[in-house]
């Protein structure tokens, strides 16, 4: 568990405590030592966290401090809860995972009246409209975070088909359909490939992505901006 997570999730299991929480209490929930714990919390209270205890005795928040909740209004948490439906949908299992670990998170600091209102959107999307490319999609994805080049074997639009070395750089969704934007070493410029029109392997060498081959000019060659997609 990321450090920046079991801050979260302390600060959360003090929240509305009347009474101290044991510091192995929390190391258990954790899976962490003590001394992790001890830790953490005297780096919260250093940070300004206002957690009061010791050792040995357990912790609770001030009273009359406890941490504001974190305020959306109704249509911005909607929004939230949309997206994150989306995300399963089309974004593959990787992002899939992250984005309902994120709406966990935002439940659990949400206002009383808030809460729920995740699950009364009517706003839906089939959580597994592209399963069978989910698998691509995260292998893809994972290829543009290394900078790993990836030979393909591409079938374009009219069947023929061809072999490939390309720099992938991002992918963008168009409902049903993924293209994968690259810089392609046989055309020696950007191309646009669909990942249901190929097969691919990572080659095992890392691309130095630079200003000529980089995302920047593969979206000025496609005529956007990178702030259009942010």
């Amino acid at each position: 568990m990321r450090r920046a997570d079991r801050l979260f999730l302390i600060i959360h299991a003090l929240r509305g405590r009347r009474t101290a929480l044991p510091a192995r209490r929390l190391a258990e929930s954790l899976g962490v030592s003590l001394r992790t714990v001890y830790r953490d919390v005297a780096d919260l209270q250093t940070s300004g966290v206002p957690i009061e205890g010791e050792a040995g005795v357990g912790y609770l928040l001030r009273k009359g401090s406890d941490i504001p909740p974190l305020m959306f209004t109704a249509e911005e948490l909607e929004s939230l809860v949309v997206g994150t439906r989306f995300v399963r949908a089309f974004a593959g299992e990787r992002l899939a995972r992250g984005a309902q670990s994120a709406m966990l998170k935002i439940d659990a600091v949400l206002p009383e009246e808030l809460r729920g209102r995740a699950e009364r959107s009517r706003v839906f999307v089939p959580q597994r409209w592209y399963e069978a490319k989910s698998g691509v999609v995260d292998a893809l994805h994972e290829a543009i975070e290394s900078r790993r080049v990836l030979k393909l074997e591409y079938r374009d639009a009219d069947g023929t088909t061809s072999t490939r070395e390309v720099e992938p750089l991002c992918l963008a969704c168009w409902g049903p359909v993924w293209t994968l934007g690259a810089w392609c070493r046989m055309r020696r410029d950007f191309r646009n490939f669909r990942p249901d029109r190929m097969q691919f392997v990572a080659t095992g060498e890392i691309f130095a992505e630079t200003p000529a081959r980089g995302l920047d000019a593969y979206l000025s060659t496609m005529g956007v901006r990178r702030q259009q997609f942010e």
